[in-house]
């Protein structure tokens, strides 16, 4: 079967990490989620108290930082200046920070090359805010994965809660609601629905039914390309 590139963009907590891995898991493809590249950045910047506006300092740092991605048994590893960080970049503080360096153009153009590059041998399901529209513009398959704030700001309580962290369910709403507006507000590559992209609302449905949504969509790209 001819292996394609699959973009899969959305707003922060629409699941498209999560129906990635289950579709590169059902498909044999390789998952890049670029999110994991800017939370990367951000934990620099955190980790050097680094105001996360403050360009000037974090392009400067930009210059002396190495992210590397492996992919080892099919998972993405993150590696900062050698470091595998791949869980370090998940805790809560770490999200604002990465919305906010994701918004600095010479970040998203140093991140987009290894990410282009990631993609070049195909089978490749990438996950992200301007993969259909930037990185990968002519990717076979472009799903726009959204939800309502309040749902995702709900699985977003579940999911930290499940791993130990205390957190507030309507600070995480307003962090959400700040990160769409990041995202679709920046310059540069702003988040967006790809003109050739299927939008799925993820709000009332299982992961199991998304994933399906998204199976249906692949075997009709798959069918029309053979």
């Amino acid at each position: 079967m001819k292996k394609i590139n699959i973009a899969i963009d959305g707003p922060a907590g629409a699941g498209k990490s999560t129906i990635s891995k289950l579709l590169a898991k059902r498909l044999g493809y390789i998952h890049i989620d670029t999110g994991a590249m800017y939370r990367a950045i951000g934990l620099k910047v955190l980790s050097q108290n680094i105001k996360s506006d403050d360009v000037d300092k974090i392009l400067e740092i930009l210059n002396n930082t190495e992210i590397e991605v492996k992919l080892i048994n099919g998972n993405q590893l993150v590696f900062l200046d050698g470091e595998d960080v791949t869980d370090k970049i998940r805790e809560p503080n770490v999200s604002m920070y990465a919305s906010d360096v994701s918004k600095i153009k010479e970040v998203r153009q140093r991140l987009v090359k290894i990410q282009q590059e990631l993609a070049k041998q195909k089978g490749v399901i990438m996950d992200g805010r301007d993969i259909g529209t930037h990185v990968l513009p002519d990717a076979e398959l472009k799903i726009f994965l959204t939800a309502t704030p309040e749902e995702r700001a709900k699985r977003r309580f579940l999911e930290l809660k499940e791993k130990g962290y205390e957190v507030d369910y309507y600070e995480l709403l307003d962090e959400i609601k700040q990160r769409d507006l990041n995202d679709m507000t920046r310059e540069f590559a702003p988040l967006r629905v790809a003109e050739d992209a299927v939008v799925i609302d993820s709000t009332n449905l299982t992961i199991e039914e998304v994933l399906e949504k998204v199976l249906e969509l692949f075997y009709k790209v798959i069918r029309n390309e053979v």
